[in-house]
This record gives structure tokens, sequence and C-alpha cells, in this order.
């Protein structure tokens, strides 16, 4: 049978711009905080249309590659930000129909992981900020809402006193679609005091820099939290949403 060889296809200018710029930045050979050429300077050196850059420079600036100093014209190399990174990352997941038990899958092997390294390099300040987060949780167990942003609060200092940039970033996407549904649940259990229980025997351990201690309570913890949503007669087989992780089943 003859070979099929499909059709080339051409791809447009500027993406072309944009890669060849990301990649030098990626291999370091363009510095971050340092100054990029001006756009007439790029055309010329490329061999492109001021326009064709124009669109590439565009592209950068939102990916967070590059950026310009307040009132300035000047573009510099500069490191994404991670939360800009984190929503576009929760966009795809919505937009490709992941489901709640797909991120309880990560969640459940990702916030041990995070709470073992928190009790071996947890900083003191850290320390201070949750051992506040968990007064405030004492003193709000009625406020369903703001007992979920306590909820979402203590996980993220879990993850910021692990001190691990990979688990950090992997952290924050997930967990801004999986722990709002907390709301969920607190709206048909009273879960307040089992939350406050499991957070506070989280914390003692990683306090007494008890690795596996840590770990299992917040095994025991992410595993009460998916039991609480089958009480609470909610389905984790729904698609994510950012405004409301679960529907009724």
């Amino acid at each position: 049978m003859p070979v099929e060889l499909q059709p080339l296809q051409n791809v447009p200018a500027y993406l072309l711009v944009e890669q060849l710029i990301e990649n030098k930045i990626v291999q370091g050979e363009i510095a971050i905080g340092e100054v990029l050429p001006s756009e007439l300077a790029l055309a010329s050196q490329l061999g492109v249309n001021r326009s064709t850059v124009r669109e590439a420079i565009r592209l950068l600036e939102q990916n967070g590659l590059v950026r310009r100093k307040q009132g300035g014209k000047k573009l510099f190399v500069s490191v994404p930000d991670r939360s800009k990174l984190s929503k576009r990352l929760q966009t795809t997941m919505i937009l490709q129909e992941v489901t709640f038990r797909e991120l309880s899958e990560v969640m459940a092997e990702l916030e041990p992981m995070a709470a073992a390294a928190a009790a071996l390099k947890i900083s003191p300040e850290t320390r201070d900020r949750i051992a506040d987060n968990l007064e405030r949780t004492k003193a709000n167990l009625h406020d369903r809402r703001l007992l979920t942003e306590l909820d979402i609060e203590f996980h993220d200092l879990i993850a910021e006193a692990a001190d691990n940039r990979a688990l950090q970033a992997s952290h924050e996407a997930i967990s801004g679609l999986f722990y709002p549904a907390f709301l969920e649940v607190l709206t048909k259990l009273n879960a307040g005091e089992r939350l406050l229980l499991a957070h506070q025997k989280i914390f003692d351990a990683i306090t007494a820099g008890d690795d596996r201690e840590a770990r299992s309570w917040m095994s025991r913890h992410i595993d009460d939290f998916q039991r609480g949503c089958e009480l609470a007669n909610m389905s984790i087989d729904e698609k994510v949403t950012r405004e409301s992780t679960f529907i009724e089943a």
C-alpha cells in the first residue's frame, strides 16, 4: 500500500519567535532579570516584521516569561507567577472534565507527603502561622464558610512548610479545586469538630518532628473527608468546577 503523508502545517511566524525566545530563557541562554532587545532590534535580528515580534512578546508576557516595570518600556525576563500557572492548570482540568475522584486520588498521596516533609522542614514562622490558623478554627467552628477558608489555609500552610517548590506548585493547582468542596460537606454534616481534631493531630506531629505520625494523620484526614462526602450523599464522580466541586447525587 502507498505511504500516506499528512500535509505540512504552516506555523505562524510569531509562534516561532515566541518559542525561540522561550527556549533560550528556559535553557539559560537569556538570564532571569536580563533586558530583552527592543522590538525593532529583535525584528532585525530575526528577519521578521516588527508586528510579528510584538505578537510574540504579547504571548511571552501572557505566560509570565517577560514583564515591563511599571511605567517602563524595557522588557525584563521573569519567572512566571505560580498562582497564574495554577489557574491555567485548573482551567485545563475543568475543560478536560476531571472528576473529584481523580483529584481525591492525587491528594491522598500528595497531602501525606507534604505533612511528612513539613515535620522535618517547618520553619518557626510557618509553625506560628499554623498555630494561629488552629486558634481561629476553634473560634469559628459554626461559621461554615469561614471554616472552609481556614481549612484551605491550613493545607496551604502545610504545603508551604514542606519547603518543596515542585510539591507546592502541584498542591496549589489541585487544592484550589479540591478543598472548596468541604463547604458542601459542612452544610450537610457537623464535621467541624472532626476537622479541628485532625488538624490539631497533624500539627502536633509536625511540631514534634514525627514525620510518620504526620503522614499517618494526614492520610486519615483525607480518608475521613472522602467518607464525609459519601455520608453527605455527594457524588465524587461529578466533574469539578471552580464554583462548586460537587453536585448532589
